[in-house]
């Protein structure tokens, strides 16, 4: 990732090309060279990742812009499996609720943030994982904490998960306007 960020800081325009030797690195940096606006082609070969990054044009950037104005980034920083402090089974029936609401919602906060405990409810046998599949069927980033998952022996029991590090974390949360923590 530290390599993806130097090399684009110094490359004034074009492109160039990364290898890194697992998938995990290959999706951590496409995600961060795409949050730049660069185009990103990844190409496996012989066990390798080969990320044909190349810089946005002058003029273009990453910011997403609607009718002239920029649009409000909203993240959900979820920190736990449960909902609240008290009783853990309302928390669990009130976390089912706020991601099954969320689908309802227009404005959704994209992306949602999994770490700590809250890595369980992105993972087999979660009460919300088919909410949190419709939410990244719509569009939403699902992000999972990969220390945790690891901390807690989920990492291969995450259908469908995006693994991300600590860089993408506070990424996400530096760039949000909104940082919801249910």
């Amino acid at each position: 990732m530290i390599t993806a960020k130097q090399a684009l800081k110094q490359l004034k325009e074009g492109e160039f090309v990364l290898v890194v030797d697992n998938p995990a690195s290959s999706e951590n940096v496409e995600r961060f060279a795409r949050s730049q606006g660069c185009s990103v082609q990844v190409v496996k070969k012989e066990g390798d990742y080969y990320l044909r990054i190349g810089k946005p044009q002058p003029g273009e950037s990453a910011a997403c812009l609607q009718e002239g104005k920029k649009t409000r980034k909203t993240v959900a920083y979820i920190s736990s499996q449960f909902l609240g402090i008290g009783d853990d089974a309302l928390g669990a029936i009130l976390m089912k609720a706020f991601l099954k609401t969320l689908l309802e919602m227009e404005n959704k906060p994209n992306p949602l943030l999994f770490i700590n405990s809250g890595v369980k409810l992105t993972s087999e046998g979660s009460e919300v994982l088919e909410s949190l599949r419709a939410l990244a069927g719509g569009g939403v980033e699902i992000l999972s904490c990969g220390t945790c998952l690891d901390f807690y022996g989920l990492k291969e029991k995450t259908p469908g998960r995006i693994v991300s590090n600590m860089y993408d974390i506070a990424r996400s949360l530096l760039e949000a306007d909104t940082i919801i923590r249910p």
